[in-house]
């Protein structure tokens, strides 16, 4: 079959997902993954997932490399973010750009230090947050 046949056969495939039952997604997943889905997962998860999964059988999936590379990302919580002194951090708030500066103990902000990245976000936002995650690193 041509490349140009699989990409046919995929868009077919690919447009027939939203059609099926939420039994049929979950049977699909069960099938894909070899386990049972997660107790309250979305019809839209279980359509992406079915989709992936589609995708991969027909061009392979993720090589290698880019599993280890996801692996080795980790999950929410998962140690501390990593952020050489030098970095600059750059986060939009209510039309102001901000920009801090990583500093080996502590970041830069306004002219001032500060030990931790969420303490420059309270003062940014007036409300607690994580820093990491206001400036995107998490």
């Amino acid at each position: 079959m041509s490349g140009a046949g699989i990409s046919v056969g995929l868009e077919a495939e690919l447009a027939g997902i939203p059609l099926l039952s939420r039994v049929e997604l979950l049977d699909r997943w069960r099938q894909d993954w070899g386990k049972e889905p997660p107790k309250y997962v979305s019809r839209r998860l279980l359509e992406l997932s079915a989709a992936w999964h589609l995708q991969c059988r027909l061009y392979g999936g993720p090589d290698r490399e880019l599993r280890r590379l996801l692996r080795g990302s980790g999950g929410a919580g998962v140690g501390k973010p990593s952020i050489k002194p030098g970095t600059r951090l750059v986060r939009e708030w209510n039309g102001r750009t901000h920009h801090v500066e990583v500093l080996d103990k502590g970041f830069r902000w306004n002219d001032r230090t500060y030990r931790s990245l969420s303490s420059i976000a309270k003062a940014i936002t007036g409300a607690h947050w994580s820093g990491p995650r206001f400036f995107g690193l998490q």
